[in-house]
C-alpha cells in the first residue's frame, strides 16, 4: 500500500545484529501461510518458504538462532509433504506450526481440528505446536478457551512424540495402562492431562460397584478378565 519494503526485511541485517548482541532467538513468521485449506501449498506459500530458508541461513551466519513458522490451514493429506518440504528448504531449522487446521467448517471446535493436524505435523517432523482455542475465527478467547486449547495441543504433541519414538514419551501411557489393568482409579487420575475433568466425569454418575464406571458397570471387561485370571467366580 505504501510502496515501501517491510522494514524488518529491509533492515534484516541490522535486526540480526541486535538479536546477536542480546542472544535472542528469532521466529521467522510466514505472512503467506494458508488462511483456509483452499490456499494450502499454493505458489505463494511455497515461494515464501524458499525465502524463509534464505533468511534462516543469513541469521545463522550471524550466530542468531531461528525457528520457522508454518501453516495454518491444510488438508490432512498435504501435511507430511509440507513438513518435509520445510525441513529441506529451511535446512532443518525448528518448525513451528499453528495446527494446521484440517478443515474449515468447525468454528467453535477449532482446538480439535488443529489438534488433528498438529498430531500429524508433529509426527511428520514439526518441532513446536501453537495451540488453537475453540474461539478461533469467532472472538477473543476466555480462560476456559485457553485451557481447552492448550490441553488439545498437549494431546497432539504427546501423540506425535509417541509416533516419533521420543525417549520416555510412552512411559506415562504405560503407567496408565497398568493402573487401568489394576483398576486403580486414584492412580489413573494422576496420569491424566486434566485429572479434575476425569474425576468429575466418572463421579457424575453413581455406580453400584465403586471399582467400575457407568459405561460398563458390573460387566467391566477388565474386572472380568482379572477375575478369570485369578480363578475367581465372575460374580455376575
Amino acid at each position: 500500500m505504501t510502496g515501501q519494503e517491510n522494514p524488518f526485511y529491509a533492515y534484516y541485517d541490522e535486526v540480526l545484529a541486535i538479536l546477536n548482541r542480546y542472544d535472542v532467538t528469532i521466529s521467522l513468521g510466514d505472512a503467506l501461510r494458508p488462511g483456509s485449506i483452499a490456499d494450502s501449498t499454493d505458489a505463494s506459500q511455497v515461494t515464501e518458504l524458499v525465502e524463509l530458508g534464505l533468511l534462516t541461513k543469513r541469521a545463522w551466519a550471524r550466530n542468531v538462532q531461528v525457528m520457522v513458522e508454518g501453516p495454518g490451514h491444510m488438508a490432512i493429506h498435504e501435511i507430511e509433504a509440507n513438513m518435509r518440504l520445510q525441513k529441506r528448504l529451511c535446512h532443518n531449522a525448528p518448525f513451528y506450526v499453528l495446527g494446521p487446521l484440517v478443515t474449515d467448517i468447525a468454528p467453535g471446535y477449532d482446538h480439535i481440528t488443529s489438534a488433528i493436524g498438529g498430531a500429524i505435523a508433529g509426527a511428520s517432523g514439526a518441532d513446536f505446536l501453537c495451540y488453537v482455542t475453540p474461539a478461533e475465527h469467532l472472538r477473543l478467547p476466555d480462560l476456559q478457551d485457553v485451557k481447552d486449547g492448550i490441553i488439545a495441543a498437549k494431546i497432539a504433541a504427546h501423540a506425535a512424540d509417541i509416533a516419533k519414538g521420543v525417549p520416555f514419551a510412552r512411559d506415562i501411557d504405560n503407567k496408565m495402562s497398568d493402573a487401568r489393568r489394576r483398576v486403580d482409579w486414584e492412580e489413573m487420575y494422576t496420569y491424566c492431562i486434566d485429572p479434575e475433568k476425569a474425576r468429575l466425569y466418572r463421579e457424575s454418575v453413581a455406580v453400584e460397584d465403586a471399582n467400575t464406571c457407568s459405561m460398563c458397570g458390573k460387566m467391566c471387561a477388565v474386572l472380568t478378565t482379572n477375575r478369570i485370571l485369578e480363578g475367581l467366580d465372575l460374580g455376575l
